[in-house]
């Protein structure tokens, strides 16, 4: 009789639990951090689901190009925020160490390797994890209240241009100087 798809799925679960499946996989124990934080993200993307059907808004409509860009800088800049900034450092001292100085008013972090820590540690100093939470926070939003946050991710927007500014007004002194 030909195994089952639950015998099949148990089969490759004890194997992923020994580490031997896919050579890298250090096993499910040692991944615990992240299925509860993956548990947490599906929880907090219904949680958004929930809160804009309670609202009685209909449905919004797909985001527009400029929406998009809108959301997409504003995520963008506020991952990088949280996640870098040498001012958000106190938000991720519990979960990291500092590494070093990074771009410029960024630091470079390491999550702490103490259990409960590793994984919160990862997601707050990683602008690549935390985009996908803040995204989902965006979307739920503006779902919701779409004007708070089109102005919201607008000035988002706004901040990271300035920034892009200040980097350029930078790099022209720089040069400037040396001729």
């Amino acid at each position: 009789m030909p195994p089952t798809t639950t015998t099949m799925t148990r089969g490759r679960l004890k194997r992923a639990e020994r580490g031997t499946s896919m050579g890298t996989l250090r096993g499910l124990r040692s991944h615990s951090g992240h299925l509860c934080a993956m548990a947490g993200f599906a929880g907090y993307a219904a949680g958004w689901t929930v809160l804009q059907r309670r609202s009685g808004r209909p449905r919004p409509p797909s985001p527009g190009p400029w929406d998009l860009a809108l959301t997409a800088t504003a995520t963008f800049r506020l991952s990088r925020l949280i996640a870098k900034t040498t001012v958000t450092r106190p938000m991720r001292a519990p979960f990291t160490r500092v590494d070093g100085a990074g771009a410029p008013a960024e630091l470079n972090e390491t999550p702490r390797e103490e259990p409960g820590r590793k994984t919160a540690g990862e997601l707050i100093s990683c602008p690549f994890c935390l985009s996908v939470w803040i995204v989902t926070t965006f979307a739920g939003a503006r779902a919701v209240w779409p004007d708070a946050t089109r102005t919201v991710t607008g000035a988002l927007t706004a901040l990271a241009l300035s920034d892009a500014l200040q980097f350029g007004h930078s790099a022209l002194s720089k040069r400037a100087a040396l001729t």
